[in-house]
């Protein structure tokens, strides 16, 4: 009797067709991510182009990818189809033409199961051309409940933030507790409906103010997809119907009436992010929106280009970890630095220590102050510092030791406690040598 294969935490659904062109980066994002407890379930909806030979190949090399080849018949009906199939604890989406973060999946499940939640929504990358823009809306980093997800939307509801899949780690036994599925009948928002349907059954929506999808607009409009004028008004009046229904639900018959003008200002002109203007500051080169690292393949391989890759691989964990608790890289290593110092902390030693000019620690520090996550006083003369953590950096705290086993993880595949105990004792030896030095 064949051995059954072990349940995957995760079941990761993409739907292709006639992707030929991009959905190998597609896949490799999935397959070469740091998480490995998934299934990748790649739907080929009748492609007529190369797609189906392209799907074929990687299930013969990675037995967590499973394909399906199937006549045409809509994206909605095939995400059904994989729903079906599905056996994970988490749902997670892509789009063919699209890729996720080295950490996406990763950052999903960790916050999923540190909140305990039912739902996790993302921020992402909207890319135009070379260039890519961060996408957003609800800028906290706490567990919101779905009437405070409803008011968050409320303000913005046209936004891809909350209308789409791909952002977003949904719970299969809520959806198959609720026999949630997509609307096989539209053919435009029906990703906005089942996100409503889903959040309705929701109890805790944890956000994850960290970009971790990479969306590339390509679809066309609803008149290039072959629809006349009135079959276009009967689909948008229709989705107005649902979003007005999610609403009379979600409240209560007080608060729905009080809301009602406020509610009925949604104009639907899905979606609200199409620009990615590379004039603006928030704009980046595509591959500048991660921390930069040179890679190169030359002969010299030392301590030194050890230590290199060593600082530019914890900084991308670290700038993760950043983007969390609404902080820059250079405030969590000021974080790093006043939880390490003890108690007495010099400008010159935190200035080594982050590698930061004496103006950015500064800057940090005060924006330390204004978060509550320290408290300080600079004594100009001796030129200590005074200032310490707070409790409420706690969780910034917890967000840079993951980082540090993530770290570990990649470099040493150490992944038990038991293990990562007698690294770190070992560290500790080494480190206590290297200060003796210096003394």
């Amino acid at each position: 009797m064949a051995e059954e294969k072990r349940t995957p935490k995760v079941s990761i659904i993409i739907p292709v067709y006639n992707a030929e062109k991009a959905v190998r980066r597609c896949v490799d994002s999935v397959l070469d991510q740091e998480y490995t407890d998934f299934e990748l379930l790649l739907m080929d909806d009748g492609s007529k182009d190369g797609s189906p030979a392209i799907l074929d190949e990687y299930a013969e090399k990675d037995e967590r990818v499973r394909v399906v080849h199937k006549e045409n018949s809509g994206v909605s009906a095939t995400r059904n189809m994989a729903l079906d199939m599905a056996r994970g604890d988490w749902i997670q989406f892509l789009d063919a033409d699209d890729w996720i973060t080295k950490d996406a999946t990763k950052l999903f499940v960790r916050t999923a199961e540190e909140n305990d939640a039912d739902m996790v929504i993302a921020d992402f990358y909207r890319v135009v051309g070379e260039n890519t823009s961060r996408k957003g809306d609800i800028w906290t980093s706490r567990v919101i409940t779905r009437e405070e997800y409803g008011s968050f939307m409320m303000k913005n509801p046209a936004d891809y933030y909350y209308g789409v899949l791909w952002n977003k780690l949904f719970r299969r036994d809520i959806l198959e507790e609720y026999g949630l599925r997509m609307d096989k009948s539209l053919h435009w928002c029906e990703d906005f409906i089942f996100n409503m349907e889903y959040v309705l059954h929701t109890e805790r929506i944890a956000v994850l103010p960290v970009p971790v999808y990479y969306y590339v607009k390509t679809e066309g409009s609803l008149v290039q997809q072959g629809m006349n004028v009135q079959g276009i008004v009967d689909m948008k009046l229709n989705v107005i119907n649902y979003y007005n229904d999610f609403y009379r639900r979600l409240y209560d018959e007080e608060e729905y009436r009080r809301r009602r003008p406020e509610i009925m200002k949604f104009l639907v002109a899905y979606a609200g992010d199409d620009g990615a203007n590379p004039i603006l500051p928030s704009t980046k080169k595509l591959g500048q929106e991660l921390v930069p690292v040179e890679v190169r393949g030359g002969l010299l391989t030392n301590v030194f280009t050890d230590h290199y890759y060593t600082g530019k691989v914890l900084d991308r964990y670290l700038d993760a970890a950043a983007m969390q608790a609404g902080l820059e890289l250079s405030d969590v290593k000021l974080v790093q630095y006043l939880a390490w110092s003890g108690e007495r902390k010099t400008m010159r030693e935190a200035l080594d220590f982050t590698g930061l000019s004496h103006a950015a620690v500064i800057l940090s520090l005060q924006k330390l102050v204004l978060k509550k996550l320290a408290r300080y006083s600079l004594n100009t003369e001796e030129l200590y510092l005074n200032a310490e953590l707070t409790e409420q950096a706690d969780e910034v705290l917890q967000r840079i030791r993951e980082s540090e086993e993530d770290y570990l993880r990649l470099r040493y595949g150490i992944t038990a406690e038991e293990e990562k105990d007698r690294f770190r004792e070992a560290q500790e030896t080494q480190v206590s040598a290297l200060r003796k030095r210096l003394e």
